[in-house]
């Protein structure tokens, strides 16, 4: 009964979505033509074809100066990278264990970024010089042989870590000092967000917890949805209007006050009649603009929600667990079958979808899937699970080289002062 009601809602959504209102920017910067958008999708159906994949758009905000990019901005919106891509170096670390099924970020920081090794050790870089400027390691033995893996933030002064063995502290980052360590009871999986004097990450029993950055304690923490069965996915926060968004392993996305930890807002996402669907789920993380988030799931659905009152403005049947990206009206993701999709925020119709993994042989595209992308100023730069670099023209959505990184699996791409940083199991790669 339940699986009937949401398939009314969503077919009713759908219906309200599609319009012919739906405009891009010409040149001149005047509206061009209206777009015939149609209905597309029939019930279960997901996006698996090309649609308007001759629409040209014309972007008009200038992209972010990136010579410093926080990982977890809220909007990780369009960069000025312009994709110089001649040589490379790499910054070499031990082997990270399962480096397949997690996702790893880079901390970015000025002209330095931090990251870890397979034994827990914290590593900081200067990215203009490849130089090691310290090195850290406050685990035991016995817990180096756990293999922890670890989740960072910083605020310039201090980086702020939370690991997947339950631990947590704060490290100078000028000197790799430890500031404090402290213990939770359950281990961490997800973004962690810094905001004034205050910390927040979510453990792996669905609890979001605000610790203290001087000294670690912790202020207060807010219980979320408990289940047995949890998505491994990393799970993700935002910091919009004073207030802290966040997901959990079951789907659930919620809001709370960030002067009072009290819960605003809580909106399911996911039917909860199906367990394996929570254990197998994997949901982007969260962007936002000053009124909505925006994020999707390899469970066929892309969400709209007001940051007020945790509404669904519209949904639509798009299969995707990467980040997506806001940049004017517009928001670009790629779906797990290689569409680069580009959606107007403001009612969810998709303008463009072009399918960008046309360059592959057939007994590859079974097998490929994208990690991550990143827009740069007039260029989009997606890594997949096979090692390869693909670069698409934004403005078009066409797919026009691809760049061979690694055999294996490569992480989503991350810029800094006009660098393109790749992680892999053993060493991060810098393309200039």
């Amino acid at each position: 009964m339940n699986k009937i009601i949401l398939i009314f809602i969503f077919l009713f959504l759908i219906n309200c979505s599609f319009n012919k209102n739906s405009k891009f920017w010409s040149k001149s910067k005047e509206i061009k033509k209206e777009l015939d958008l149609i209905e597309i999708f029939k019930k279960e159906e997901t996006l698996k074809r090309e649609f308007n994949s001759n629409v040209k758009v014309r972007l008009i905000s200038k992209p972010i100066k990136n010579s410093f990019i926080n990982n977890f901005d809220n909007n990780n919106g369009r960069t000025n990278f312009t994709g110089l891509i001649d040589k490379s170096s790499r910054y070499n670390f031990s082997k990270i264990k399962d480096f397949s099924l997690i996702e790893p970020e880079l901390s970015l920081q000025k002209d330095a970024f931090y990251f870890f090794d397979n034994k827990g050790s914290i590593l900081k870089f200067q990215s203009s010089t490849g130089k090691l400027l310290w090195k850290k390691n406050i685990y035991t033995n016995r817990e180096k042989k756990m293999n922890p893996i670890i989740f960072m933030d910083n605020n310039n002064e201090i980086l702020i870590v939370a690991d997947t063995i339950s631990k947590y502290y704060a490290i100078n980052s000028y000197n790799g000092e430890l500031v404090w360590k402290k213990n939770n009871t359950s281990p961490f999986y997800s973004q962690i967000k810094i905001y004034k004097d205050k910390f927040f990450v979510l453990d792996f029993e669905n609890v979001l917890r605000c610790f203290s950055i001087k000294n670690g304690d912790e202020l207060w923490n807010i219980k979320s949805e408990k289940t047995l069965l949890k998505s491994h996915k990393k799970l993700s926060l935002v910091i919009i209007n004073n207030r802290l968004i966040f997901n959990n392993s079951v789907g659930d996305i919620s809001a709370i006050d960030l002067n009072t930890g009290k819960l605003i807002w809580q909106t399911p996402t996911v039917s909860r009649t199906i367990y394996t669907d929570i254990l197998f789920l994997k949901v982007s993380d969260i962007i936002g603009d000053k009124n909505n988030v925006y994020f999707s799931s390899n469970k066929n659905n892309f969400f709209s929600i007001n940051i007020e009152n945790g509404f669904i403005n519209w949904q639509q049947k798009i299969n995707s667990s990467l980040r997506p990206t806001i940049s004017d009206n517009f928001i670009f993701t790629i779906s797990e079958e290689g569409y680069f999709v580009l959606i107007d925020k403001r009612n969810g119709n998709i303008v463009r979808s072009t399918f960008i993994f046309d360059r592959f042989k057939e007994k590859v595209l079974k097998k490929i899937k994208p990690v991550g992308f990143i827009l740069g100023a007039d260029k989009t730069y997606l890594t997949t699970n096979n090692g390869k670099l693909i670069i698409i023209d934004t403005l078009t959505g066409k797919s026009e080289n691809i760049l061979n990184i690694d055999r294996d699996k490569i992480s989503r791409p991350f810029v800094l002062n006009q660098e393109l940083f790749i992680i892999k199991d053993n060493s991060i790669i810098r393309l200039n």
